[in-house]
C-alpha cells in the first residue's frame, strides 16, 4: 500500500464531527493526517467548544495527495478568509490533486474560484453560495466529480470519510476499514 498523505486545514469553528470522524477513519486506512491550524495558534476551538491541538501550523506550500476541508460556519468562513488556502485550493487543482470539503466548506471552494466547472453539494443553509459556484448543485449527500468530494454535513462523514478511504485506497481497503466499525453500507 502506498504512502496517502491528508492535509486539514483547522480554524475556529470547525465542526468537531467533521475533523475527528474523518481524520480517525484515514489513520485507520493507512494515511499520514496533518492538522493544521491558520490561526496562529496550535489548540483550535471547535464549533461546540472541543479544542484539538493542530500537528503545526498551516503554511500553505503544503505537500499532500488530499486537502481536506471541515465544515462549521464559522470554521469555514475563517478558512476563506485566509488566501493560504485559497492559493493551496487553486495549487491543488491545478495540479489534478484530491480536494474534499463537507457542510460549509464547498463556500471555500467558491471563494477560491475552485471547482466552478463540477457537481457540489453542501449543507443547505449555505447552498445558495455553493450553488451559484458550481456547475451543477446536487441535493445528494455525497457527491463526487473527477477529484472533487463534497457533502452535506456531519451526518454524513463516516460514508464520507470511508468513501476517501475507498478513492485513496481502494474499494476493497475500504471494506476492510468498514467492517470493524459495525457500520452498514448506506449508497
Amino acid at each position: 500500500m502506498t504512502s496517502v498523505r491528508v492535509l486539514i486545514p483547522l480554524a475556529d469553528g470547525f465542526e468537531e464531527i467533521e475533523v475527528v470522524t474523518v481524520a480517525d477513519i484515514l489513520v485507520r486506512a493507512g494515511a499520514t493526517v496533518s492538522l493544521a491550524a491558520i490561526g496562529g495558534e496550535r489548540t483550535v476551538r471547535g464549533s461546540r467548544g472541543l479544542h484539538l491541538v493542530a500537528d503545526h501550523d498551516f503554511v500553505g506550500d503544503e505537500e499532500a495527495d488530499l486537502v481536506y476541508l471541515p465544515g462549521g460556519a464559522e470554521g469555514a468562513r475563517r478558512l476563506g478568509e485566509d488566501e493560504r488556502v485559497l492559493a493551496l485550493l487553486r495549487r491543488f487543482e491545478a495540479s489534478e490533486a484530491w480536494i474534499a470539503a463537507i457542510c460549509a466548506a464547498p463556500t471555500v471552494l467558491a471563494k477560491a474560484g475552485v471547482g466552478g466547472d463540477r457537481r457540489m453539494t453542501s449543507h443547505p443553509t449555505v447552498a445558495d453560495e455553493v450553488r451559484a459556484h458550481a456547475a451543477e448543485y446536487a441535493e445528494e449527500s455525497i457527491v463526487f466529480d473527477g477529484k472533487l468530494v463534497t457533502g452535506r454535513g456531519p451526518g454524513v462523514a463516516l460514508d464520507f470519510a470511508l468513501d476517501l478511504v475507498g478513492l485513496l485506497f481502494g474499494a476493497e481497503h475500504a471494506a476492510e476499514v468498514r467492517g470493524p466499525l459495525m457500520c452498514e453500507v448506506v449508497h
